[in-house]
């Protein structure tokens, strides 16, 4: 009997050429669909919420599959984190219904982006950060942050190759968080992501954060729809996929 499963994925992108599965290199994608098709005795294909970049991770990456199955959810949810590398969990899984999609039914999309801003670089999860050794204006970051709240055209920020039909996003959440010994968190919510948008961003976040751009400027370069005006594409170990709404 055919049945759709939806599966919540953890995982860290470090060792991986992003999400989408590649004919050569390990990609998330490609290692859980093996396990899946191993499981099903049958070809599985995996449809995710959307794709990550080499080298970033993910607490909350979504994704389905449909299989002519007897196996419950529970019985999947077990095999394949028997199966999976230690650094691909499988959190949850259960079945839902056949028109469930993983992309398309997505409402919005929730990003953090982890800056570690001190004098010292951290030893211990340097590869889930961007170190930064000089002082960052937050004040400032926050206020520019503000600004990308509501639906914009985010071709500014978009990186080349981007598949999609416009460059318009609604943001629901665009914030700036500072904890503990120089972290800061990024977080931004929105219906949908261009290519490269969230680490465009943070890289004239980070510009503004040196004082080489102002808000108002970086209000300038969102609604210039000019790639060339924004800053450098921040590094892809300091993102995390954090949740998909449905």
């Amino acid at each position: 009997m055919k049945k759709n499963f939806k599966i919540t994925i953890e995982y860290d992108g470090t060792g991986y050429h992003g999400w989408q599965r590649q004919t050569s290199d390990r990609t998330i994608q490609g290692e859980i669909e093996k396990a899946v098709s191993s499981m099903a005795d049958q070809e599985i294909t995996l449809n995710g919420s959307g794709r990550t970049d080499a080298g970033v991770h993910a607490y909350g990456q979504v994704a389905n599959f449909l299989c002519d199955t007897d196996h419950t959810p529970e019985i999947f949810l077990n095999g394949l984190n028997s199966l999976l590398p230690d650094d691909i969990v499988i959190k949850a899984c259960e079945e839902v219904p056949e028109d469930f999609h993983a992309r398309f039914s997505a409402k919005s999309k929730t990003y953090h982006y982890r800056i570690i801003n001190r004098r010292v670089p951290p030893a211990v999860g340097r590869q889930y950060a961007w170190f930064i050794r000089k002082k960052l204006d937050v004040n400032a970051m926050r206020k520019a942050a503000e600004i990308l709240a509501g639906k914009h055209d985010f071709k500014a920020f978009e990186g080349a190759g981007s598949p999609r039909s416009s460059t318009e996003r609604h943001v629901m959440k665009a914030e700036l968080h500072e904890q503990d010994d120089g972290l800061l968190i990024f977080e931004i919510q929105a219906d949908g992501f261009l290519r490269f948008m969230v680490r465009n961003i943070v890289g004239t976040l980070v510009d503004v954060g040196f004082g080489k751009v102002t808000p108002d400027q970086f209000k300038e370069i969102l609604t210039s729809r000019d790639r060339s005006k924004a800053g450098a594409t921040a590094p892809a170990q300091g993102l995390f996929l954090m949740e998909v709404e449905y």
